[in-house]
């Protein structure tokens, strides 16, 4: 989630209707911090390329799960967990009419619950950027599925730093062994690890 993420849209025309009608229980409810326009179009792109079954941590009011369940294709399930029951219950009826997406209330480790993923969205849990646990991407993402880590500044040096110390949650994802992991820079102070589950040596 980004910090005036939801005010971003302001500027925004022609959006998906889903992420029109998320967007406004955000902006009703005086939500700030909805995942922003370019990160958007692109969680909107790697649904596109998904199978199986999207998850994403950090539901908010439902605006990033509505990118990713207006680029889905047909017949992938998607599944986001909030940890506040009042924004899931409103993010929950937002998609009520589409049996593919549900909305889990709880921790954001309850994603474990439905994995493992082709695609898992970050956004709320399981980055590694505060105290707790980082998820585990070996158990829940398939060979070759793709991990998004959000809300990074673009880094200028290597090592990365993040208020002139180390940024060691993006150092994390980007050599993590399991993953082939780059920085995509989304705006001039906006950018997003994308990290894709090395798949398995051919045997023989």
């Amino acid at each position: 989630m980004s910090i005036a993420g939801t005010s971003a849209y302001d500027s925004h025309d022609h959006l998906p209707p889903l992420v029109e009608r998320a967007v406004a229980a955000a902006r009703a409810h005086g939500f700030s911090y909805s995942c922003r326009p370019e990160q958007g179009r692109l969680l909107h792109a790697l649904a596109g390329g998904a199978r199986g079954v999207v998850g994403e941590t950090g539901t908010g009011f439902g605006v990033g799960l509505a990118w990713l369940a207006s680029g889905a294709g047909a017949g992938v399930r998607l599944v986001s967990v909030e940890r506040d029951p009042e924004r899931a219950r409103v993010a929950a009826g937002l998609f009520a009419g589409m049996p593919g997406v549900e909305v889990l209330t709880g921790d954001w480790e309850r994603i474990g619950e439905r994995g493992p993923y082709d695609l898992l969205v970050l956004d709320g849990g399981g980055q590694g950027k505060e105290d707790g646990p980082t998820a585990d991407v070996e158990r829940l993402l398939t060979p070759g599925g793709t991990v998004v880590v959000d809300d990074f500044t673009p880094a200028t040096t290597w090592p990365p730093l993040h208020g002139g110390r180390p940024d060691l949650p993006r150092r994390f994802w980007l050599e993590h062994p399991a993953l082939r992991s780059v920085e995509l820079r989304l705006a001039p102070d906006l950018s997003t690890v994308v990290g894709t589950r090395v798949l398995p040596a051919a045997p023989g």
